[in-house]
């Protein structure tokens, strides 16, 4: 008996560390002080840029997404998903991320297959502008049916402390502006697959009429990562507060950037969601309310301002690539969120 026969096999271990170099590398910045391999992931802080400076982290998986990443034989954006749900939680504090760590495993580590995820990864790290310094693969023979595997991330970044977003700022008469989310992203995957995969007996090669692709390239379309854009408006804008639309949706995660005695009113006909997601509500029956508490609906990010920021925002997003509209605005009363 060997470890190999016991499900481990470290020369595939070995393989994949080699492919991978090239893809980490590729993401370091001028503070890694460590490559590939190490203990710990080294990161060279550099005080003197900052005041006061505050670190900012942030850590997230990708979900039951994986299992369409499964059926579909395809795992090159998943490692993008892993990325963005770290990355945008930081950002959205105002902080800009410095480096990134992931976590995958797996039943029996398959290169081609491992290396595809942390090409992804990289991807990731390069749109966000952080270095991907570490990772763990964790290879356990059955405790992962064969081909599934599970991918989680670990971010962090830093502010100033006086240009920490925190929502505190935040006050009636305010605008919310939403930016496009490209899809799904990855939250409420669970429902998606229920309804449309088992239920809806979908197959993932079908173009369902509504969609510009078919079925499994629209699940997996990955993440924006608005780590760019966001940096952009807090350098050239007065931003009170930036909400990350991921699980919970719109419904639940507004109100965690909103004071007490405050409560955003969003317009429901301000932009109309993209396809997917009438599907999902048509072919489930899903409510509208819990659409909305469930899903993005299209929107997956919101950025409150003062309404004389208001078309700033809107033109400086656009300039990076992210279209924006204003989709409501804050008013007083109860903490939450009312549809109009």
């Amino acid at each position: 008996m060997d470890y190999k026969k016991a499900g481990v096999d470290i020369d595939a271990g070995n393989e994949f560390i080699r492919r991978i170099t090239p893809l980490v590398r590729s993401t370091f910045r001028p503070e890694v002080l460590t490559d590939i391999g190490g203990f710990g992931g080294l990161f060279r802080f550099d005080p003197k840029r900052y005041r006061d400076p505050v670190l900012v982290s942030g850590t997230d998986g990708v979900g039951t997404k994986l299992k369409v990443a499964s059926l579909a034989g395809r795992h090159d954006t998943v490692g993008i998903d892993v990325v963005a749900m770290c990355v945008n939680d930081v950002a959205v504090c105002g902080a800009e991320p410095l480096f990134f760590l992931d976590y995958l495993a797996l039943g029996k580590l398959a290169v081609g297959q491992g290396e595809a995820i942390i090409s992804g990864i990289a991807e990731g790290c390069r749109q966000a502008g952080c270095a991907l310094i570490g990772g763990e693969t964790a290879e356990m023979p059955d405790f992962y049916p064969p081909g599934e595997y599970d991918l989680a991330g670990f971010a962090v970044g830093v502010v100033e402390r006086e240009r920490l977003l925190d929502g505190s700022r935040v006050k009636p008469g305010d605008v919310l502006i939403g930016l496009a989310s490209s899809g799904l992203h990855s939250n409420g995957f669970s429902l998606v697959r229920r309804v449309l995969l088992e239920e809806g007996k979908r197959a993932l090669d079908e173009r369902p009429p509504g969609l510009d692709a078919t079925l499994g390239e629209v699940l997996l379309r990955p993440t924006r990562i608005y780590v760019k854009t966001i940096l952009a408006l807090v350098e050239s804008c007065e931003i009170r507060a930036i909400a990350h639309i991921t699980g919970g949706g719109l419904t639940e995660n507004i109100p965690r950037v909103l004071p007490a005695g405050c409560r955003a009113v969003i317009t429901r006909r301000a932009w109309n969601p993209p396809p997917i997601f009438d599907l999902i509500q048509s072919r489930g029956h899903v409510e509208a309310d819990e659409m909305a508490r469930v899903f993005n609906l299209g929107i997956g990010l919101v950025v409150i301002v003062s309404s004389a920021w208001s078309k700033d925002v809107i033109r400086l997003a656009g300039d990076r690539g992210d279209r924006a509209i204003q989709i409501g605005v804050v008013e007083a009363g109860e903490h939450g969120v009312r549809y109009v």
